[in-house]
């Protein structure tokens, strides 16, 4: 007989178009294989694709309730009144906790996916605790503190950034196992996560990329990619870098070259540079990427703070496309430089790379095919979400316990 696992998540996992919500599809997907799945979520963003989802994965139980908070001065003011970190309150539904607590002891384990669903595990909760992290995501709010260029804008950061990282450490100190990224093992093990219960997992791409053939040099133009959410600010910050200190460089090189920006919801900020800028596209969101992953030469990826791995980086490598990127965007890989990825933190030396593998044919074919054996090496979902369930299943039969 199965045991019974019930998946908490801050948002409905579908449909799978942001790199986060994509980890969560695969793993409750993957879960209900060998478990007995229920899932609850508070719904941040309208019913539009409920039905659409229970169609695709259906579960025997299902909890929801609508939640819209937006990103605001008062929603934070009221999160200090509430005395939780902004997305706690963010993903708050009374009705789903009263929910969630009627239910929840006939279930051998909790699941939580995202710090912020902790809120919704009952004080007499005597099952296995799993806590599943995207990010360390105080580390994202203290990077956020110190690149920010708005002074309060770094104050209300780093004030968050400590709320945030007491709010992880109740998680992890109730959880009985933590799976995250072996970068965000080490941040959470800094703030007093015991080592011994942390599991290490990655967020992943489409690794079905790996079945399409190889790419070829001669069949791209001279052009540049990105692809990413345009109003996540980490996005945006590292596009203003790369579009004010990185790309005049690069046009001044080739005066033919191109950028494709893939994306919705430009920031007005991106908007107006792109404006300014000579050779670049703001594309829009594109649902196939093909067109542009085997049109492009070079993927970027210039973020400048953030945590975890990093799903766009992952795609680009399945699909075989040469990347470019920071010491941020390659957390948690394991990775040779200029054979795998290349990493620079500098704008100088990121022209030099992204330079060289724009006009060196034996440098772009070393890192499509390198690349692409990485992840069909360490980062495929099968290998990566079946450790997940060996690791739940000795959790119930080895009866650790909570430190």
């Amino acid at each position: 007989m199965k045991k019974s696992l019930l998946m908490i998540s801050i948002e409905l996992p579908y449909p799978p178009t942001s790199g986060g919500r994509m980890k969560s599809w695969n793993m409750l997907k993957f879960l209900s294989r060998h478990f007995d799945v229920g899932l609850a979520c508070p719904l941040k963003y309208g019913r539009d694709k409920l039905s659409e989802f229970q169609q695709q994965l259906p579960l025997s139980v299902f909890l929801s309730d609508e939640v819209q908070r937006p990103r605001s001065l008062g929603v934070l003011l009221k999160s200090y009144l509430q005395g939780m970190p902004i997305n706690v309150y963010r993903s708050r539904s009374e009705q789903l906790v009263a929910k969630v607590a009627r239910i929840a002891h006939h279930y051998d384990i909790i699941l939580l996916d995202h710090y912020e669903a902790y809120q919704y595990v009952p004080r007499d909760y005597k099952g296995r605790v799993i806590f599943h992290t995207h990010n360390a995501t105080y580390l994202m709010w203290e990077r956020f503190a110190t690149s920010c260029s708005n002074l309060l804008h770094r104050i209300a950061s780093a004030l968050e950034a400590v709320r945030v990282k007491q709010y992880e450490q109740r998680t992890t100190q109730q959880a009985n196992l933590v799976f995250a990224a072996p970068n965000d093992i080490d941040s959470l093990v800094k703030i007093g996560t015991v080592k011994e219960k942390c599991r290490v997992t990655y967020h992943l791409g489409d690794d079905s990329q790996l079945d399409l053939p190889s790419l070829q040099y001669e069949d791209t133009e001279k052009a540049l990619l990105y692809v990413g959410t345009l109003n996540w600010e980490a996005n945006v910050d590292g596009l203003l870098w790369f579009l004010q200190d990185v790309w005049p460089q690069l046009k001044a090189i080739h005066p033919d070259l191109q950028f494709y920006v893939v994306g919705a919801n430009p920031d007005e900020r991106l908007v107006q540079l792109v404006s300014e800028s000579d050779g670049v596209e703001l594309v829009g969101f594109v649902d196939d990427l093909e067109t542009y992953f085997t049109r492009a030469r070079v993927f970027v990826s210039p973020l400048r703070f953030g945590s975890g791995i990093k799903v766009k980086v992952l795609n680009a490598m399945s699909r075989g496309l040469p990347v470019v990127t920071t010491s941020v965007g390659a957390e948690g890989l394991d990775f040779t430089n200029l054979q795998h990825l290349a990493v620079t933190d500098c704008a100088q030396q990121m022209v030099a790379y992204t330079d060289l593998i724009l006009r060196d044919k034996h440098q772009w074919q070393q890192m499509e095919q390198c690349s692409r054996a990485l992840i069909a090496s360490q980062y495929t979902w099968n290998k990566v979400l079946g450790s997940m369930v060996t690791e739940i299943n000795q959790c119930i039969g080895g009866h650790n316990e909570a430190v």
